[in-house]
């Protein structure tokens, strides 16, 4: 996995951006987190958006503790090339609703709460009234 010591480049772990094969980047060091997609708290979503790429600053803003730190001993693939200039991939976060828009949806859902309801009664007191006019036979 990255027992050679060879130094990885850029080009080498971003092939690893999926599921099935999961690498990050962090503080200059390769991570193969495959298996700890699904324990991870912040979710899988979170490691996939960062595979292949370079997520230090993101793992330092999340917070990590210790704990978190010496977890990532276990998951180390090799260290990143230090004389390689090349563009680091940045992690991109993966998209999340805006307050506004969640407001907005949730504002609609409870207007249709209350509008389907009176919907459904206005419509039936309608066809009742409709009904009793009809000329009994």
């Amino acid at each position: 996995m990255g027992s050679d010591n060879k130094a990885l480049t850029l080009a080498e772990i971003s092939i690893h951006n999926n599921s099935k094969d999961c690498w990050v980047i962090i503080n200059a060091k390769a991570y193969d987190v495959t298996n700890f997609l699904a324990d991870h708290p912040g979710g899988d979503e979170v490691l996939l958006a960062a595979a292949g790429k370079d997520a230090s600053e993101e793992f330092e803003d999340a917070g990590h503790g210790s704990a978190a730190r010496l977890m990532l001993d276990e998951f180390y693939a090799g260290e990143m090339d230090p004389s390689i200039t090349e563009t680091r991939s940045k992690y991109v976060p993966p998209k999340q609703l805006r307050e506004d828009e969640e407001k907005s949806s949730g504002l609609l859902a409870k207007l249709l709460l209350i509008l389907v309801p009176l919907a459904i009664l206005g419509l039936g007191s309608a066809g009742l009234h409709l009904f009793s006019l009809l000329p009994s036979t």
